[in-house]
């Protein structure tokens, strides 16, 4: 990339971070959050630092998505409504749903409205900004293997799966439940070591291990239509999963919110920014086209 074409570039991510910030003034006036006890100027401005932020972080992994997309149109804007709706809002609320009972009646469905015109509203603009007058490279072609047969999709599914399953509960364990703010926050303790813990989370809530499998397999499906949106070598195919899973997923932990104290939220952004780090790049490297033409990409 030229001197020229990154400079635009870096233009275009700043015009994008202001519109990724009106997204959320836009969503906010139309489906109201609970925010509780009126904010004190300074807190009022430690939220605003803390949302210019967010935006930053998120517009600069979706434009790298963007830039490097294979796709072009309206199928883009969909693929990418999907993965930010998804990143951001769908999977963790999902489990916020589960979780947070503290949350008010009606909030959940709220932030799932909430998130969706986030995500149009940026996706449909975004696109339309960083691929106007881009053509595209004659050998673009998907970074998935789609020759390859039934068996090997079924155990590289597999895999996969008890991957993110065991970053979840291992991380979770290591990271999140060794921290007593955490443990009191949920109402829990410690059992003294992992396998104890996965013994009591099979008998105390024997739901949770089939969620988690449902969770790794609506990753994988949002990993592998960022596979095969975008082009180039693997290993920066992998870094923006890793960075769509382990960053544009946890930025909103660094808001301030009346239901997670600050200690609770940042022991959980440690924790589920490392873990869904590794696994988006684990998840490409497992998944990605293995052929000669990839590699000369």
């Amino acid at each position: 990339m030229n001197i020229r074409a990154a400079f635009g570039n870096s233009l275009k991510v700043s015009a994008l971070t202001i519109w990724y910030f009106i997204c959320f003034v836009i969503a906010t006036a139309v489906v109201p959050l609970e925010t509780g006890p009126p904010q004190t100027q300074a807190e009022q401005s430690k939220a605003a630092l803390a949302l210019i932020v967010v935006c930053l972080l998120n517009t600069i992994v979706l434009a790298y998505v963007i830039l490097n997309a294979r796709w072009r149109g309206w199928k883009l804007i969909a693929g990418m409504f999907l993965i930010l709706y998804g990143v951001t809002t769908f999977m963790p609320q999902s489990e916020s749903a589960f979780f947070l009972t503290r949350l008010p009646a009606g909030m959940v469905p709220r932030l799932f409205v909430f998130g969706a015109i986030i995500a149009i509203l940026f996706s449909s603009v975004a696109v339309l900004i960083l691929t106007i007058r881009k053509p595209i490279a004659a050998n673009d072609e998907s970074n998935l293997p789609l020759g390859t047969g039934a068996s090997q999709w079924i155990w590289k599914l597999a895999v996969a799966i008890v991957l993110y399953v065991s970053l979840y509960f291992t991380f979770g364990y290591f990271i999140a439940w060794q921290n007593p703010v955490v443990r009191a926050y949920y109402g829990g303790s410690d059992p003294g070591s992992l396998l104890t813990q996965m013994r009591s989370v099979l008998v105390d809530t024997p739901w949770l291990l089939p969620f988690q499998i449902l969770r790794a397999l609506m990753w994988i499906a949002l990993g592998l239509v960022t596979i095969s949106m975008m082009r180039g070598r693997w290993w920066k195919v992998a870094l923006a999963v890793a960075a769509l899973f382990g960053v544009v997923m946890n930025t909103q932990l660094l808001l301030p919110n009346p239901f997670m104290p600050e200690a609770v939220r940042m022991t959980h952004l440690v924790e589920t920014a490392t873990s869904n780090l590794i696994f988006g790049f684990a998840l490409v490297w497992l998944f990605h086209r293995r052929s000669p033409s990839t590699n000369q990409q």
